[in-house]
This record gives C-alpha cells, sequence and structure tokens, in this order.
C-alpha cells in the first residue's frame, strides 16, 4: 500500500463520521542503515515514515513515538534510540546513543515499533505498530596508522650471494575496513644501501654483499596503509655479513681403500657436516653400498653351492635340479648359461622354449610333503634375450619356476613355485584326487627388483616356511576352492615352466604353460626333514657390509639403521655434533680372508629439515667408491715327497698296488708386511693358518694310464666319508670340493698307483697340486718319478727292452687333451729318460756303428779284387785293419762279457 492509497482510505474515513482511534500506526518492516565512526545519526533506507489510517483525526491519526527493541542477537537496544521529528506525517530519526566504533562493533541489528497519541492528550486507547528491522553498518575511518610487529629485524647471510629474501618485515593496521586496515606497501627510508623491499615486506639484496667491506649493515623502512597513513614509527633492519661458508660435508674422500684381512676400517674418519650456522632440527643420511655386480649381490664365500652347504652344515641329501651337463645329467644340456663370478652355474630362461624336464629317475627320489626347496633367483634382466614367441597376454601369465608332480606311496601330490608381478606364489595339493590345493601367497619387492635373491622354502604342510635373503616372511594362506582340474597322476617335474591343463597338453612333453623369464642358479630339493634357520643364515650371509662401530658411543636423539643385506644403513638424529660423531663410526666389513678384489660404488645422500622451510639447505648426493685391493696371495706348499719313488716291480703289481704320497704334507701360509715396535724396518712374516681346499688333482706325465696294463686307485670310504667328488680317467684323477687339509692329506695319501701281472714298466712320473677358493689359488707342482727295480733276469728282456725303446721312441700324443684343464702344466709332453734308457740308446748307437762299418768294409775288399785284376795301385784303397781292430776290440769284449752273464 502507498501514501496515496492510504490518504484516500482516511478521507473515507472522515466523510463516514468515524471519530474514534481504529487503526494500527503502519512502518516498513525492515530498514537498512549506516552511520558513520565516531557519529551517532543514523541514516536509514527506506526513511523512517509511520503512518496511520486514522488521520487527519487529532491524536488518533498523528504518532507520538518509536519504541527499540533488542534485536535477534540480544544486543543493540541499548545503544540506539528513535525520536518523533513530526508527528502528523510520522517522521522520525534513529540514532546512537554514544559515537559507534568500528573496531568495537562493525554491525548492529534492533528492531522498532511505532504508536500512536491514542483517543486524548493522555494517549488513551494508544495503538502499536508491528515490529520492523533495523540494520546498521558502522563505516570505518582511518584513525589508526601502521604499526611493526617488531621494532628491529635481524639477519645474518653469507657473503657473496644474492638471495631472494633475506629478512620480512611485517606490519599490522587497526582499522576495521579493508580499506584502510591493509598495508599497501613498504618502504626503505635509509638512503643508499644494498636492499630492496616489496610489497609484502620482503627485504632482499640487490648486489652480493662482501664481509670485508662492510660487516653490518643498518637501515630502516616504513610502511602505509591504503589510505596513505604511515606507520607511526619506523622499523630498524639489521643484516650482519658472515664471512664465505660453503654448507655440505667437509673431508669427503671420494676413495677409500680396502686390504684383504683388515676386519673393519672406518669409511668416512674425517667426515663433518658444515651448516652455516642454519639451524637444523632433523638430519638424515644415507650411506649405499652397491655390491650387486659382486657375485649374487655380496661378497661370499666362493665356493660351489654344494661346498657352501657342506661348511655351513647342511644336512646332506639335496638333489640338484640344474646340475652342470654331463652325460648322467643331461636335461639342462640345452638350457644357455651366462658366466658368474663365482664357482656356481647359471642358466638362463625366456619364458617360452628354456625348459628343463626332470628325468623320473630323480623325481622319484623326491616323494613326501616336508622338504625344503632351495634356489637361486633373477628375474629379467639386460643380458636375457626374450622370447620371440612372447606375446603382450602371455607376459600377464604366472611364470612358473619349479612344478612338480610325485608319488606318495599311493597317492600323488603336486606343487608350483611361480610368480606374478611382485608376488610369489605356492600352489600345493596334498592329495590330487581327494584333497583341495591350497595356495600360499607372499608380496615382495625382492621378487621384481631384478636382483639376485636367495630363497629358502621349508614346507613340513600344512606349514610352510619362506626366507628371503635370510630372512623369515609369513604368507596370506588362500584356499582355493574355484573350478581347478586335477593334475594327472603322473609323476614328472618341469623347471622353468608348467605342463598345460588340457588333456593333450598333460599328455605331451613339449607343452609348457607360465614360462619363466630370468635367471637360476642353484635350484636344489631335499625331502625329509627342512632345513634350520641357522643353516639358511649361513648360506645367505654376505660376507661384506655397512656396519657401525660402538653402538654404545652414540649419542642421545641418534638413531641407526642397517636392511638385511647389510648394504643400506641410514643415520637419523638432530644435533649437529653428535650427527658428525656418527657418520665417523661407519664402517666397512669383508669377513673374507681372499675378498673378492674390485670397485664398490659407494653414495651419501643427505637430507636436512630446518626450522625456516624455505631458507633450508640442500646438499647433493656424494658419489665415492671403495676398492677391495687384491688379497695376498696364500702360499699352498706340497711338500714331504722326494722326486723319485722306487719300488720292486712285483709290489705295483699286488692287489692294493703302492701308495704314491704316502708322507704327503700340505702348508697353507701367508707372507705379509708387519710392523714391530722393537724394529723400525719392516719384516716379513709367515703366519701358518687354516685353510680350506677345494681341488686336487694328480695326472701322469707323458702319456696317458693304459687302463688294461695300470690304474690309480683311491679309498673311496675316506672320499664318501668327507662328501668329496672324485672323477678317475686316464688322464687325471680330479678331487673336488670344500675340506680342510687334514681330509685332504688322508685322501691323497691313499692314492695308490697298481700294474698289471706282467705289464712292468721302467719309469713312471706323476704331476700333485692343489688349489683353494675355486681355483683362485694353486700349489706348488710336485713331481713324483716312480722308478721299477727289476731283477737281472727280466732287466734284459726282449720284450722289456723293445716296451722301452716303444716308450722312447714314441712320445705321447694325449697331451692336447688335457690343455683345457684348470690345473695346465707347459712340461705336460716333456720326457726326461732314465739310465735304463741311456743305456738302451747307447747299444743301438754301437749296433748301428757296427752296420755302417760292415758295409764300408765289404765295399773296400770288392774294390780291392777288381784293383788286383786291373794292375791299379792298392795302397790308396786298401782296408785298414788297425783302425778297424781298435773299434771293434772294446765292443767284442762287451759282447763277449754280456754273453757270458747269460
Amino acid at each position: 500500500m502507498n501514501f496515496l492509497s492510504f490518504l484516500l482510505l482516511c478521507l473515507t474515513s472522515v466523510a463516514n463520521g468515524n471519530k474514534a482511534n481504529k487503526h494500527k500506526p503502519w512502518i516498513e518492516t525492515e530498514y537498512q542503515g549506516i552511520v558513520m565512526e565516531n557519529d551517532n545519526t543514523v541514516l536509514l533506507n527506506p526513511p523512517l515514515f509511520a503512518l496511520d489510517k486514522d488521520a487527519p483525526l487529532h491524536y488518533a491519526g498523528e504518532i507520538c513515538g518509536f519504541r527499540v527493541h533488542n534485536g535477534p542477537s540480544g544486543s543493540g537496544s541499548v545503544q540506539f534510540e528513535a525520536v518523533v521529528l513530526d508527528r502528523s506525517t510520522g517522521e522520525g530519526l534513529v540514532r546512537s546513543k554514544e559515537p559507534l566504533d568500528c573496531e568495537s562493533q562493525r554491525e548492529h541489528s534492533f528492531t522498532i515499533q511505532a504508536y500512536d497519541c491514542g483517543e486524548g492528550p493522555d494517549g488513551v486507547n494508544s495503538k502499536k505498530s508491528h515490529k520492523a528491522t533495523v540494520h546498521v553498518r558502522v563505516n570505518d575511518v582511518n584513525e589508526f596508522s601502521p604499526v611493526f610487529v617488531e621494532r628491529r629485524y635481524e639477519a645474518s647471510v653469507p657473503e657473496g650471494r644474492l638471495f631472494d629474501r633475506i629478512v620480512r618485515v611485517e606490519a599490522l593496521d587497526a582499522d576495521c575496513s579493508p580499506q584502510y586496515s591493509q598495508i599497501c606497501f613498504y618502504d626503505i627510508i635509509t638512503p643508499n644501501v644494498p636492499f630492496a623491499i616489496d610489497n609484502d615486506g620482503n627485504i632482499k639484496n640487490t648486489e652480493p654483499l662482501d664481509s670485508k667491506r662492510q660487516r653490518v649493515h643498518t637501515f630502516w623502512v616504513t610502511a602505509f596503509d591504503c589510505g596513505k597513513n604511515r606507520a607511526q614509527a619506523d622499523a630498524q633492519v639489521v643484516v650482519t655479513v658472515k664471512p664465505s661458508c660453503k654448507p655440505g660435508w667437509i673431508g669427503w674422500t671420494k676413495r677409500v681403500e680396502y686390504t684383504p684381512g683388515s676386519g673393519s676400517i672406518p669409511l668416512f674418519p674425517s667426515l663433518h657436516l658444515e651448516t652455516c650456522e642454519e639451524t637444523v632440527w632433523n638430519i638424515q643420511a644415507t650411506v649405499e653400498l652397491q655390491t650387486g655386480h659382486i657375485g649374487k649381490g655380496c661378497d661370499r664365500d666362493s665356493y660351489s653351492d654344494r661346498s657352501v652347504r657342506r661348511l655351513c652344515g647342511a644336512v646332506r641329501g639335496e638333489v640338484d635340479l640344474l646340475p652342470p651337463p654331463s652325460p648322467a645329467a643331461n636335461w639342462t644340456a640345452t638350457l644357455p648359461t651366462l658366466p658368474s663370478s663365482d664357482s656356481s652355474l647359471v642358466f638362463s630362461f625366456n619364458g617360452s622354449n628354456h625348459v628343463a624336464v626332470v628325468p623320473d629317475s630323480v623325481v622319484s627320489t623326491l616323494s613326501g610333503d616336508h622338504f625344503t626347496l632351495q634356489l637361486w633367483m633373477r628375474r629379467g634382466g639386460s643380458s636375457i634375450q626374450p622370447a620371440t614367441t612372447q606375446t603382450r597376454g602371455n607376459r600377464k601369465e604366472e611364470e612358473t619356476i619349479v612344478c612338480s608332480t610325485v608319488k606318495n606311496d599311493d597317492t600323488f601330490s603336486h606343487y608350483s613355485l611361480s610368480v606374478h608381478g611382485c608376488r610369489l606364489s605356492l600352489f600345493y595339493w596334498p592329495d590330487v584326487s581327494a584333497a583341495r590345493p591350497v595356495k600360499f601367497l607372499w608380496k615382495l619387492e625382492q621378487v621384481c627388483d631384478s636382483e639376485w635373491h636367495h630363497l629358502s622354502l621349508s614346507v613340513q604342510f600344512p606349514s610352510v616356511t619362506l626366507y628371503v635373503d635370510g630372512v623369515t616372511f609369513d604368507p596370506a594362506l588362500i584356499h582355493d576352492n574355484g573350478a581347478i582340474p586335477n593334475p594327472a597322476p603322473r609323476q614328472r617335474m618341469f623347471i622353468g615352466a608348467c605342463w598345460g591343463k588340457t588333456l593333450r597338453s598333460m599328455l605331451s612333453e613339449s607343452t609348457y604353460v607360465g614360462g619363466y623369464h630370468g635367471l637360476l642358479s642353484g635350484v636344489t630339493v631335499r625331502p625329509g626333514s627342512v632345513e634350520p634357520h641357522s643353516v639358511v643364515e649361513c648360506l645367505y650371509a654376505c660376507r661384506e657390509g655397512l656396519d657401525f662401530g660402538d653402538l654404545e658411543t652414540l649419542g642421545s636423539g641418534m638413531k641407526v639403521h642397517v636392511n638385511p643385506s647389510q648394504s643400506v644403513l641410514v643415520l637419523e638424529g638432530d644435533d649437529i655434533e653428535s650427527f658428525n660423531r656418527a657418520v665417523q663410526q661407519v664402517t666397512y666389513r669383508n669377513s673374507l680372508r681372499f675378498a673378492t678384489p674390485g670397485v664398490r660404488p659407494l653414495k651419501l645422500t643427505t637430507s636436512l629439515r630446518c626450522f625456516n622451510e624455505e631458507s633450508c639447505l640442500s646438499l647433493k648426493q656424494l658419489e665415492g667408491y671403495l676398492v677391495v685391493l687384491q688379497p695376498d696371495a696364500p702360499q699352498i706348499s706340497l711338500s714331504g715327497v722326494g722326486p723319485h719313488l722306487a719300488r720292486p716291480a712285483p709290489e705295483f703289481e699286488g692287489p692294493r698296488g703302492v701308495p704314491l704320497f704316502p708322507e704327503l704334507r700340505i702348508v697353507c701360509s701367508l707372507s705379509h708386511a708387519v710392523n714391530t715396535a722393537e724394529m723400525k724396518r719392516r719384516a716379513l712374516m709367515s703366519d701358518a693358518v687354516a685353510h680350506t681346499l677345494d681341488g686336487c688333482e694328480v695326472q701322469p706325465l707323458g702319456e696317458e694310464l693304459n687302463s688294461e696294463r695300470e690304474e690309480l686307485l683311491v679309498d673311496m670310504d675316506v672320499v664318501r666319508e668327507r662328501g668329496l667328488e672324485i672323477i678317475n680317467t686316464t688322464a687325471y684323477i680330479a678331487i673336488t670340493g670344500a675340506e680342510s687339509i687334514s681330509v685332504y692329506e688322508d685322501v691323497l695319501r691313499s692314492v695308490r698307483y697298481r700294474l698289471a701281472k706282467g705289464s712292468a714298466r721302467f719309469e713312471r712320473r706323476f704331476r700333485l697340486s692343489c688349489s683353494e677358493m675355486n681355483g683362485r689359488y694353486t700349489s706348488n707342482e710336485l713331481t713324483l718319478e716312480v722308478n721299477f727295480l727289476h731283477s737281472l733276469d727280466s732287466l734284459y728282456h726282449p720284450s722289456h727292452l723293445l716296451a722301452s725303446q716303444q716308450q722312447f721312441l714314441h712320445p705321447s700324443h694325449h697331451a692336447g687333451e688335457l690343455s683345457g684343464h684348470t690345473l695346465p702344466n707347459p712340461h705336460r709332453n716333456s720326457v726326461v729318460p732314465g739310465a735304463a734308457t741311456i743305456i738302451i740308446m747307447v747299444c743301438v748307437g754301437f749296433l748301428v756303428v757296427m752296420v755302417i762299418l760292415g758295409v764300408f768294409r765289404i765295399r773296400s775288399i770288392h774294390r780291392r779284387g777288381e784293383g788286383a785284376r786291373g794292375g791299379a795301385k792298392e795302397g790308396s784303397s786298401q782296408w785298414d785293419d788297425s783302425a778297424l781292430t781298435i773299434i771293434v776290440n772294446p765292443m767284442e769284449v762287451k759282447s763277449k762279457s754280456v754273453i757270458g752273464l747269460d
């Protein structure tokens, strides 16, 4: 209803003659008002007017006043009042009782109500309007100036650098509105200073600072709000220039040398961290030693897997599923091999056609639900060529390492060890005809990091234990109740894949699924009781790694963590001094007496956390290398055997023959330089040490042994008892396996040489040599000449003379066959004639001379007869009998003496 409509109603009421106060006053329902800070008059929109339908009646149509009530928030009525400016028009005014402060309260709300004058001067029957809401906003006045949070700002910076921010100043304004409370800009009021300030208060240097020219810079800054009020008081800034300081590690040595046999040595004896007075609250340093290129992940005993198992005390009876190719183990002949720094044989699998099918004769020995499966594994790798038939879909399948079905009495059990991504799984079926299969799962980073890892799986169904690099991992057990076809009850085992699940593929040996792509080595299964944990740790144990010197001296707040392979060491702390002492105690240890020489890359990564994260130091990664020097070669000395062994020939023809090395003595020693307190000069000392040999060889020199007439015998009981391996051929006898010197002495002392009846010789020469550390160090070559003592009746028997001549005149043609053996001899073809051979040579020489002289004599007689008939001179062509007598008579005497002996 507008004002004209209301006035028309009032006039209508007057015309009708109504004189009573029948209507309430009317006002708007809501008002918006503003008031300036430090003022009290409120400007309302719309203006405040109260109307009454009873107008123009006296009293009843007039507005006598306004009442102010509390607003929604319960405040406002105390600070404001409303007055009537004109009773007839109802105009009013809202004002504050006291000046308002925007900083105290910026907005106010309350309600207002109008009332008329009633029916008389005493206000009888006065009527009230409805309540209207009034919102009042206090407009700010720029009454405050900026004030700096601090009166003095200090900072320190190193010289010679430009910084994006050295220090930040801050000022605040107490005004309530954004227009006057915000700081619009800062200003440096000190002239000619090499600094600048932005609108956010960040101060930076405009040129590199020089501590020698000016150590301390002092200047003043001010601030302005957006109403252009300047700060009440300026702030002072003091910048101290520090001499040049380069944060980082001091005393880093890029090359560290390690002498084998030194035990543990500190890697960083003089290293310390310089933070250039930067306050840090957390320091973390990671030391990484890369040994993946040394053997299988680190430096270990360089013996064969079989020898290491014997040295670690493993229970015997393991079956090698990937043996070296040989006529007796030909199922690995088609697999490609890769060179290895140790003595183990590494087989490569391409995920397709590289599969080893273990023969039934081997699988039949692996029955039972208690067994230990051990292997070295490396997934993928740049040295492995992928199969040409491999597709994208095939790469998503599980890769099977071992797949086996074995017969247990009247039932068959099946298991397969597979990898899929970073998961290792063992699928075990206790009884393929009755029980349901069980699947054991492990999620391991070691499965997919393309590094060498040792896996040992001990199965005592339903218990399964997995050791990866000597650390135990618990599986997640899954009962697979899906529709899985039962494996065929047929005994077989595949390495590198599995047979298909269809009937046709089950019956075919050439259909493979789930091919493995990677490297395998030392795959063995030992049925029966599982391997103890101590043995597993010994088999995996790295002989080198990172270590910490003395944990008791570790400062408070310091933490040390070393990974299981001891290739990564992490230090963490909050104090610089304690951290520097801890870094200097990081050591490298190598317990091998003959450590593998070579370079081991070394890295140091540092992470700092400061109170001021923006200016915190960032240190680059340090790289160096550890050089393991060539160890002192051990001196393996073979002695106790003379250069000649003379025995009557019948002794060699006995059933046990004659021992070749009954007094053999083997001594291993090291020669190294030492310093003594009593002597100022260097002296060489030789310390006898206990060593482990891994092979010895006895080889006949010259021609090979004639298997029909002669042989070398070894006490096989001693060999089997010690778990050694022996190869006995006509060319050599090789005894291999890591064992002590005393064991090898016992075995070699039992080596005997035997001849068949009636095949006696005059001599035979043998050579003995030994080695350790997988042939890395060899002994001296001990040569033994065996002389056969004959009686006078048998010594010059024609058959013996002929055999001796053939022995001398026909040297051996078999030397080339031995040239590839691990213990070469540059004098293999040399033959040194004995005393009997020399006598034969002299006799043959005299026979040749006699024949030649006889021919000349016959010819001379023939010429002399022709000269007598032709009347020629005889002087020049006549035979000189005197000369013949001088040469022939000794021989005739010798011949007569020999005939007399006969």
